[in-house]
């Protein structure tokens, strides 16, 4: 951990930071997203059905 001192003595403690990971285009597509997707657009489509039933 980096600490650094200022004018008035105080310690700042920065933590150190994690590796960016690069993603390819596949991994984007995968099964896991997919699902991710389809279950949100099917709970969007039920809440809209649910709203539409009760007005």
């Amino acid at each position: 951990m980096q600490v650094t001192q200022e004018d008035g003595g105080r310690l700042n403690a920065f933590a150190k930071e994690p590796r960016m990971e690069v993603m390819d285009a596949s991994a984007s597509r995968s099964n896991g997203s997919r699902l991710l997707i389809l279950g949100g657009a099917v709970l969007v489509l039920s809440l809209m059905a649910i709203s539409a039933a009760i007005s």
